[in-house]
């Protein structure tokens, strides 16, 4: 299972964990975090709306929510071995953050997703899951016109409840699927096995690619 920290970073010699802890951070990590910024592939990073980053220093955004109270959130941030670092507004000393920002959203533009139609689901399903980012495809209009084209559809529904897990529906298919597809979201939201981090407890609407509304789930469902 990766490990998720935040990192305030004031110089990459010093580093203090967004934590209670003050044990000194591993041999390898201290390597890692030394590694300059700009040298980074940052991507966005969804997480939901009681991240710990967003009360200490984090870069994001709010997804889903308001400032004041956020369901869903993006940070920015890139991977190591087995940590996600994140992007802190102390990196704005070293980079500009909106270029930063930028660069991350393209960075989801530019990866692979290839979507898989379910066929035990009348190919009436998509998946795009297994790599560390795929969750983040719904955040590229580039990468979900794919599945519109693929399920023909104008609306579709989206659930992104862990990490590296996304799956696709038309927001038009039959009863009889869409209840599948929620019993299929519940099913990976309530699943800790692998390990992956929750994101959202949602369904997301989109339309032309671009997240236009959300359908909160409760666990009853």
């Amino acid at each position: 299972m990766k490990t998720v920290l935040l990192l305030l970073i004031t110089v990459f010699s010093g580093v203090v964990m967004a934590t209670q802890s003050t044990e000194p951070l591993p041999q390898h990590l201290q390597e890692e975090v030394s590694v300059d910024i700009k040298e980074r592939t940052l991507y966005p990073i969804i997480k939901p709306g009681d991240w710990v980053g967003v009360k200490h220093g984090a870069v994001y955004s709010t997804l889903v929510g308001t400032k004041e109270s956020p369901e869903v959130v993006i940070g920015f941030g890139y991977e190591t071995t087995d940590n996600f670092i994140f992007l802190t507004h102390q990196e704005s000393k070293k980079i500009d953050l909106n270029v930063a920002v930028a660069t991350a959203f393209s960075n989801i533009d530019a990866m692979d997703v290839t979507f898989i139609a379910a066929e035990a689901l009348d190919n009436q399903v998509l998946t795009a899951s297994g790599q560390s980012f795929s969750s983040e495809a719904i955040l590229s209009k580039k990468q979900m016109l794919k599945a519109h084209k693929m399920l023909k559809a104008e609306k579709l529904l989206v659930s992104i409840a862990r990490r590296t897990g996304l799956m696709v529906i038309s927001k038009e298919a039959s009863e009889e699927l869409l209840n599948m597809f929620v019993y299929l979201h519940h099913d990976a939201w309530s699943d800790d096995s692998y390990g992956n981090a929750p994101i959202a407890n949602m369904l997301f609407v989109m339309e032309e690619g671009e997240i236009v509304g959300t359908i909160p789930l409760s666990t009853s469902e």
